[in-house]
Parts: structure tokens; sequence; C-alpha cells
């Protein structure tokens, strides 16, 4: 059980706005947690403003030309940050054995429909709310849940139902549990912190 402020690590590809969420609600007392650092794929990663801007430390590990080496390294940048459980915020790239293996159980993602229904490779964004759609399903899902090595697989730790609404689109799904997730996320780390959720690596 954790007693302490969560030390947080995330992971984006491009806006990070869940992790910006999170780090708002630390900032105003809303969540017992320090950001520890922020890491891209993409050297040019939009996460990287809000972060610097509110002194959350950013690197950039691009995973193209040698896998094995970002991963050996966003492992090792993590342990070196202090980071115990790490935050996927948008981040569109399968993590490699080394991160898995150490942060086994601690890192952490949130997929916009149910699981496993709309999950899997290439289930992100618009496709999934595109699926849940075409399914003709009377609700759909916000879900986080653990990362193992397979996308979407991990053990759920939290589910929050979304309903369909007459003449809903996929856009106007995606609209609404978009302006849902960031609240949710930081709902759930709350839980986490004041020891009400347990995460499987903790």
């Amino acid at each position: 059980m954790i007693s302490r402020p969560l030390r947080l690590g995330f992971l984006a590809s491009g806006n990070g706005s869940s992790a910006e969420a999170i780090v708002t609600a630390i900032e105003a007392g809303r969540l017992a947690a320090e950001p520890r650092l922020l890491v891209s794929n993409r050297k040019s990663a939009p996460a990287f403003a809000w972060a610097e801007a509110r002194g959350v430390p950013v690197r950039a590990i691009p995973t193209v030309g040698d896998p094995d080496a970002a991963d050996a390294a966003l492992a090792d940048a993590m342990a070196e940050a202090g980071v115990e459980l790490i935050v996927m915020s948008g981040y569109l790239r399968r993590l490699g054995p080394k991160t898995l293996g150490r942060y086994a159980g601690r890192i952490i993602n949130i997929h916009p429909g149910s699981l496993p229904q709309f999950g899997g490779e290439g289930m992100y964004g618009a496709r999934v709310h595109q699926a849940v759609i075409a399914a003709g399903v009377p609700e759909s899902a916000i879900v986080i849940h653990a990362v193992d090595e397979e996308y979407d697989h991990g053990p759920e730790l939290a589910r929050l139902s979304v309903p369909l609404q007459p003449g809903d689109t996929a856009e106007s799904l995606e609209e609404r549990v978009k302006a849902l997730e960031p609240a949710f996320f930081v709902e759930t780390l709350a839980r986490v912190a004041a020891g009400q959720l347990e995460l499987p690596g903790v």
C-alpha cells in the first residue's frame, strides 16, 4: 500500500493531455504525487512545451533505429528520476522488455473503449469510437489498465461507463470521452495514492 506521494513518470507522443491534467491536479493539491519526468519518442512532442513551462523534466528517446537501446534508455531514465509509476498519455509505441520488466505492474494506460472488445493493435483514437458506433452497443467505456507486452491487454484497474446517446456519431462520442478522460485518470490515481486501489506491481 502506498502511503506517500506517488512518484510519477509520463510517456506521451503528442499533447499528453491526460498527463497535463494530472500535473494540474498535483499543483492544485488534489493529487498526492510528484511529476518526476516526461518522456516522448518524438523530439518535437507538443507535450514538452507545457511540461517545461511547469517545471517537469523532459526527455526525448526516439524508438526508431535501435528500439532495444531506446528501451534500455527509457527504463534507465525513469529509474534515475526516481519514478515508481509510469502513466501513458497517448504514447503510441509498444514498450520493450527492459521497461516492462523493471516496471511490471507499474505502468498504466487509459483506453477510450471497452476492453477487450475494442482494443488491440491499431485500435486507438477515432478508430475505437468508429468501432463502438458500428457495433451498435448501448454504451462505451473508459478503461484504465496495467500495461504488459500486448496492446490493451493488462489487468483492468478502473472503468467508467459512457452511455451512447441517440444520434451519436464517432465524432460526438470521441468528444464526450475525451472530456471525461483526464478527470477519471486523476480520480483513479488519487485512489492509488490513498491506498484504495492496489496496482499489480505495488
